[in-house]
């Protein structure tokens, strides 16, 4: 890849990469799924990301229901109590059920796959039970949504799932190849499926940025730090849902749909969030990576680049393909991957604090 020399874009994003056409604090709206009189799914509903997303819908369309699917009931009386409106509708099930999800699906246009079991040691120590939810899981997800006859489905996927070292990842790089097969599957005028994966979303349980900002509150000496060196992408919950609802209507189904987001260090993050805390190395956990990638090399040949995100296509789908480069999409020059360490779009500290705001309102 040529180097560049770097050039800033706006106070808070660096670029130091070939790319062009990168826009900052991406907002991800344009293009934008209509919900207005749709009836709408989320697998996993009960998570931070389907919080999110059904607020998110109901705030800007007038939608006719919207359904969390969940296996956790006391999850769902507790968001049911803050999420009053007359279009949202409660389902207790599982994704390993196909039955049970053919029966919520009746008369849904659009279908979110959000539910995964995502903790990366739990995944470890209990693989079968990762298998079962995050592959059959997927495989049930995408028969009950032909069978249903639903328009348009997009799985939410993971950084972890490029060039995977842990189950949770392979799992999620499986669930990933199953949708984009399901294209087949589904015909020509069936549903359409495709994926979006990104990277740590900031605010979500389990993101180490809340983990850092409770450590702090509760007079912590330190904030533990697994390596130095690590860094990660990073997307905001608003940024994710804008970016689902995006994606879901431009797709022409088989994609792979990668934002284009910053990344950063650590130990920059945990000095955001408590500058006066010292960091303790603690050492890398099983199964996780020193850096992360979203595209690899091998899947960069099969990769359009398009202005604010990059679409992984079938490598075999070359009608789709030149689809995307006749609507100024373009290729990627060889070598290309698009790794935490080496991405071209990095946060200072003013970029980080923003997004901190955004994230968690302080």
């Amino acid at each position: 890849m040529p180097t560049a020399v770097a050039r800033p874009l706006a106070p808070n994003v660096v670029l130091d990469g070939p790319l062009d056409g990168l826009v900052a604090a991406r907002d991800f709206i344009e293009p934008r799924i209509d919900l207005n009189g749709k009836s709408v799914m989320i697998t996993g509903g009960t998570g931070s990301f389907g919080k999110a997303f059904a607020r998110m819908v109901g705030e800007q369309f007038q939608p006719k229901k919207v359904i969390i699917f969940s296996r956790d009931e006391l999850k769902q009386y507790e968001m049911a109590q803050e999420f009053t409106a007359p279009h949202m509708r409660w389902f207790i099930g599982d994704v390993r059920d196909q039955a049970r999800l053919e029966t919520a699906m009746r008369d849904v246009d659009y279908v979110v796959h959000a539910a995964a079991l995502k903790h990366v040691p739990i995944a470890e120590y209990n693989p079968f039970e990762c298998i079962k939810t995050n592959v059959m899981g997927a495989e049930n997800v995408v028969n009950a949504a032909i069978r249903a006859n639903v328009k348009r489905v997009v799985a939410l996927s993971t950084d972890k799932a490029a060039n995977p070292i842990n189950l949770y990842g392979a799992s999620k790089l499986a669930s990933d190849k199953i949708f984009v097969a399901a294209e087949a599957m589904s015909g020509a005028e069936g549903t359409r499926f495709s994926v979006v994966r990104y990277g740590n979303v900031m605010g979500s349980r389990g993101s180490v940025a809340p983990f850092f900002q409770k450590l702090a509150a509760e007079g912590a000496a330190d904030l533990p730090i697994t390596d130095d060196r690590m860094t990660r992408f990073w997307i905001t919950l608003t940024q994710g849902v804008n970016f689902v609802l995006s994606s879901m209507e431009m797709m022409k189904g088989g994609e792979i749909f990668v934002p284009k987001i910053p990344s950063l260090k650590t130990t920059e993050l945990a000095t955001a969030i408590a500058p006066h805390l010292p960091h303790r190395v603690v050492g890398i956990r099983p199964g996780e990576k020193l850096h992360e990638v979203m595209i690899g090399e091998d899947d960069a040949r099969s990769t359009i680049e398009l202005l604010d995100r990059y679409a992984i296509l079938p490598s075999h789908d070359l009608a789709r393909r030149e689809a995307y480069l006749a609507e100024g999409g373009k290729l990627l020059p060889d070598g290309f991957s698009y790794c935490s360490d080496k991405n071209p779009e990095r946060l200072d500290a003013r970029g980080l604090q923003a997004l901190l705001v955004q994230a968690f309102g302080t």
